[in-house]
């Protein structure tokens, strides 16, 4: 009956040692960095549904589909870590496709001191857009002291938009390349001048009750004069319909971005 060499036990038992340190070592390692796995794990899948709910997101504002739109973009809310603007923007965006303009307001004002760079244009251009949109509202609701305040707020948010964004760059990063941002701006800023001067020269307008008719009746119109005049006002409605609608409706307010 033989005996084992000493010299080979010794061996074996010293690599038995050593396979299992480095089993200890590389369970204690794994134990280590699994935070940090779990952690690139989740970026990666946030990064990939924060694609996947923009996309949903604009192909339903596209489509017209906003409150779809809005519901996807409230996807991105969660765990907002990357570009942390662009949640509270597509909100807003789709919010203000649907006329819920005080909500939409409020989303794209959470939206602007998040972004940075030239991402500001876009929010700046909408907000401004939806303020003037709430200005369309109280005008037609007869109240133009406070269209005008809105008008106001609309064209200092133009006003203030950054330089930049009138350059290529920010054409090129900009969320519809069909829309010259440059030319956005300018026209923007044109027509709510004018619709807030529009505005502070008839403030009264709607407000005051109209005076009883004390004219002699010979002194009134005919039915003639009447129904030529009703003529005459139904075809300036319809020229100022048609100029609407050539301008993209709302009002003559742009659609939002």
């Amino acid at each position: 009956m033989s005996t084992a060499n000493p010299t080979q036990a010794d061996a074996a038992a010293e690599l038995l040692a050593v396979n299992r340190r480095r089993r200890s070592i590389r369970r204690w390692v794994a134990i280590a960095t699994l935070p940090l796995t779990l952690a690139a794990l989740l970026f990666v899948g946030k990064l990939l549904s924060m694609y996947a709910f923009a996309h949903e997101s604009i192909s339903s504002f596209v489509a017209g589909g906003y409150a779809e739109s809005e519901s996807a973009a409230r996807g991105q809310d969660v765990l907002n870590w990357f570009e942390p603007f662009k949640a509270p923007y597509n909100i807003g965006t789709a919010m203000a496709g649907a006329e819920k303009l005080p909500e939409a307001r409020a989303e794209l004002e959470e939206a602007l001191p998040l972004a940075t760079g030239l991402d500001v244009c876009a929010v700046r251009i909408n907000l401004s857009l939806v303020m003037e949109r709430q200005g369309d509202a109280a005008q037609a609701d007869g109240d133009a002291v406070a269209a005008a305040e809105f008008y106001g707020e609309a064209l200092q948010m133009t006003v203030e938009t950054p330089e930049e964004c009138s350059s290529d760059d920010a054409q090129n990063q900009s969320p519809d390349p069909n829309r010259d941002m440059s030319d956005t701006l300018k026209d923007n800023q044109q027509r709510q001048q004018e619709k807030q001067q529009q505005s502070q020269q008839n403030p009264d307008q709607g407000e005051q009750p109209q005076e009883p008719d004390q004219s002699d009746p010979q002194d009134r119109p005919s039915q003639s004069d009447l129904d030529d005049i009703e003529d005459r006002l139904n075809q300036g409605a319809q020229d100022r319909e048609d100029q609407q609608d050539g301008e993209g409706g709302g009002g003559g307010t742009d659609k939002p971005w």
